[in-house]
């Protein structure tokens, strides 16, 4: 379910850039990042710029096939770790995301990886790459988090599909295993404005699983305001941090957050 328009993706891309580079502000980037272990906080605004550079070039060239990472200008960002330089690149990553992605349309052909080869895929798909790892960076520094209720609603709905698409493309991985008649998810944000429907209703069947907006009884659900809800069903916050409440078999809630997966 895409809700908001082309061109707010287009806008929200080089805001939630803006938003990251605000968030860096003072910090050390040299910190590991809790929620992505693996990396650093410099380690993962590169990577955060560099897949914004990917997906820029792929709607330039009108790709159609993958671009390989050496062959994006200036994807790995400058050398060294000044925080000016890596701010300075940040914004005109944005800036260049914006142009190309608003002066594509959201109907022109880009190669992606999902079945959606526009550059409506890549505008949408960036906003949330760029939104989820903002909140990575947000607890790595240790600052406050916020996202707008709609594109955090909307975050949740794209999150979903990739895991259906992860469940068809990869038969063997733990997407796969979403499936189990007589159970459900409940998700119910406590917060959301008026006119934003942000509950979600995740239902498994014999072969997999299906979602909707909207309120139901559930096996399990996962309560509390959207952006932690969001945080918790994207893995960046615990279950047991206190923002969000569980009510009913955690057991099913766990089963799915170990499974959805991505990348």
């Amino acid at each position: 379910m895409t809700t908001l328009s082309h061109d707010r993706y287009c806008d929200e891309v080089a805001r939630q850039i803006d938003l990251l580079r605000a968030t860096l502000t003072g910090a050390d980037l040299s910190v590991t990042v809790p929620t992505c272990p693996d990396w650093t906080l410099s380690q993962l605004v590169r990577h955060t710029g560099g897949a914004v550079r990917w997906s820029e070039r792929l709607v330039a060239t009108r790709a159609e096939r993958n671009i390989p990472d050496e062959d994006v200008p200036d994807a790995a960002g400058p050398e060294g770790d000044d925080p000016a330089a890596l701010d300075a690149w940040l914004a005109s990553t944005g800036a260049l995301a914006e142009k190309t992605l608003r002066a594509a349309g959201a109907d022109a052909s880009a190669w992606s990886w999902s079945g959606d080869h526009t550059a409506g895929f890549w505008a949408r798909r960036m906003t949330h790459e760029v939104a989820i790892h903002r909140a990575d960076a947000a607890i790595a520094a240790g600052v406050d988090y916020e996202i707008a209720p709609d594109i955090a609603a909307d975050a949740i709905d794209e999150w979903l599909d990739i895991v259906l698409l992860l469940r068809r493309l990869d038969p063997g991985s733990g997407a796969a295993e979403l499936r189990g008649a007589g159970r459900s998810i409940h998700l119910h944000a406590t917060d959301a404005p008026p006119g934003l429907d942000a509950e979600w209703l995740i239902e498994f069947g014999e072969d997999g699983f299906t979602w909707r907006r909207g309120h139901a009884k559930a096996t399990v659900a996962l309560r509390g305001p959207l952006t932690e809800v969001l945080l918790a069903f994207y893995r960046r916050r615990p279950l047991d941090s206190g923002r969000v409440e569980v009510i009913g078999e955690r057991e099913l809630l766990d089963f799915w957050l170990e499974r959805a997966t991505f990348g």
